[in-house]
């Protein structure tokens, strides 16, 4: 979140600002400095000492943190007590005493950052080593860096090496009870990710066998680590999905004979005695595996790996598409086709057959394969989208109106995902256009009897693209929410100016009725400001008259209206 310095009090909310502003008042905030150019540091006091850190960029706060526990926004009080700090002056929140005069020739306060630039200049070999060898005892990030950037100088790169310096970080972030909370398995990916940066570091030297223990233990002490920890974040098991994109990467590009081997035995160890059982990772072991596979031993040891019983109908379905591959590489075309054709309920399989049969211009076979498809999966609802896309591109290329009318219409009012193909589009150019108005009717009514939610968008997209201007105003209107009018204004506000303005009249003070904070207040006074847009401002006049009446002890509702 960016807070503009000579607009903070109304961007951060209304109740930090006052809990920040009384910190200030007692005298909390401590130790403001300048550490270098644009970044500032503080001390704010409470049941803690807290540090403020904030970037600031052309008089606008661009980054801000506080190491307090504070979680519950984006900005905590100790951060807005320092922004008060910094424009303690300009807001006269203190008085120089009288007959004071600044003394214009007093020279400039040095930055931290000069301060210790200087210091460091100065003090000897002894010092600064004694000091390094103290800070790193005492933290275990500053350990790790110091680890992770000199790492060139260390001989000692075992995997066992990699395992202490994480179960280090792993134990500094858990609790009382064992656990890694919330923030301390963000803490946890960042330290681990430094880890990691080392590993990406050598891959680009292309020394391969110095990055692979570095994988190695992360994917190990991670797997443990995140049955212990709170990652909703996805902060460990990013690190994890990191690992095995590095050992893919060095699957396909690695040169380096021994590395490739110790891959391949690693990955193929894992996957068979199920380390990693239960995650997504243990399949990516398949896929290492594999990709480094180079010898016909190496690609049997693959196959024998496929056939092992699997915990789900995904990993099954996943190491029937890996031994497919593997038996088009070792055993020819005829055999591998074999495989899949003996296989073909698996979807992934069954796409591969389909795509073949696609490229040979086998219209027939791709159309059929594609239909067992469609009735093998019509329950799966991502599935059965696949099937009707695969259906309608066959039809295309045969320039079957008939079917390409019926997939395109079926995926127009049942797709919900994001897609590049216009439907609607195809369907213009495939309809003939004496029964244009009576198809696309029967199209909203079957949208409108749809079971599950009504899909409003797909109607207005219609109502616009035929130019329907008062239905979509009907349709606004049966919504009667404030972004549903933004949203179509454009497409409105030339012939139905003063019905918006009074819709967003009518729906303003429902939506203030149900919320109640500064970021609401600024956002319905946007929306008053759409009706003025419109021409309407005898109307936003009387609303803010309205508001006012209505609400007068919300203090930041009134200065948001003042700004109107």
């Amino acid at each position: 979140m960016q807070i503009p310095l000579d607009q903070f009090e109304q961007v951060i909310d209304e109740k930090i600002l006052k809990r920040g502003l009384s910190c200030f008042k007692k005298g909390l905030v401590r130790e403001l400095d300048e550490v270098s150019p644009g970044q500032l540091e503080a001390v704010v006091e409470g049941s803690e000492d807290y540090t403020v850190q904030l970037a600031v960029k052309n008089n606008v706060v661009v980054e801000h943190s506080c190491n307090c526990p504070y979680d519950f926004g984006p900005v905590c009080k100790h951060v807005a007590a320092v922004i008060f700090a910094m424009q303690e002056e300009k807001l006269e929140l203190t008085k120089p005493k009288q007959g004071r005069k600044k003394n214009s020739s007093a020279p400039k306060k040095k930055s931290i950052a000069t301060q210790v630039a200087e210091v460091l200049e100065k003090a000897s070999r002894e010092e600064l080593l004694q000091l390094i060898q103290c800070e790193a005892k005492r933290n275990p990030s500053f350990r790790n860096q110091i680890l992770a950037d000199l790492e060139h100088y260390t001989d000692n790169m075992s995997k066992e090496m990699y395992d202490q310096r994480i179960k280090s970080v792993t134990r500094a972030a858990m609790g009382r009870y064992g656990y890694i909370d919330y923030q301390g398995s963000i803490t946890v990916g960042y330290e681990v990710g430094k880890i990691l940066g080392t590993a990406r570091k050598y891959l680009e030297k292309q020394q391969f066998q110095k990055v692979l223990p570095i994988c190695f233990s992360v994917l190990e002490r991670m797997s443990e680590t995140i049955n212990e920890a709170d990652d909703s974040n996805g902060d460990i098991g990013g690190c994890i999905c990191e690992a095995c994109e590095i050992l893919n990467s060095m699957a396909t590009n690695c040169n380096d004979e021994v590395a490739r081997r110790l891959i391949f035995d690693y990955c193929t160890h894992q996957f068979e005695t199920k380390v990693f059982a239960g995650w997504d990772w243990h399949m990516s072991m398949l896929y290492i595996a594999e990709g480094v596979a180079d010898s016909e031993e190496d690609c049997s040891r693959i196959i024998a790996l496929t056939e092992l019983p699997q915990h789900s109908d995904y990993g099954i379905e996943e190491c029937q598409v890996v031994k497919y591959r593997t038996l088009m590489k070792t055993k020819g075309k005829t055999v591998a086709d074999a495989f899949l054709h003996d296989n073909i309920q698996n979807y992934r399989l069954r796409r591969m057959a389909v795509e073949m049969a696609f490229e040979n211009k086998d219209y027939g076979t791709a159309t059929k394969l594609a239909e067992d498809g469609l009735e093998q999966d019509k329950d799966k609802y991502g599935l059965a989208m696949d099937w009707y896309d695969c259906l309608l591109k066959i039809a295309q290329q045969q320039n079957d109106t008939d079917k390409i009318v019926k997939y395109s219409r079926w995926l127009l009012i049942n797709n919900r995902r994001v897609s590049n193909v216009d439907y609607y589009k195809i369907l213009k150019q495939n309809v003939k256009p004496e029964d244009w108005n009576t198809f696309v009717e029967d199209v909203i009514k079957d949208v409108r009897n749809k079971k599950g939610r009504f899909d409003r968008d797909l109607v207005a997209k219609i109502y616009i693209a035929e130019e329907w201007w008062p239905r979509l105003l009907e349709l606004v209107k049966n919504s009667a929410e404030l972004y549903v009018i933004e949203k179509y204004e454009p497409y409105l506000s030339k012939d139905y100016s003063k019905e918006l303005a009074d819709l967003y009249s009518l729906v303003i003070p429902q939506y203030l009725d149900r919320n109640k904070d500064r970021a609401a207040y600024q956002s319905a006074c946007r929306y008053i400001r759409r009706i003025i847009k419109l021409g309407e401002r005898a109307k936003a006049d009387s609303l803010i008259a309205t508001l006012r009446e209505q609400y007068p002890k919300r203090s930041a509702l009134m200065d948001e209206l003042d700004r109107v």
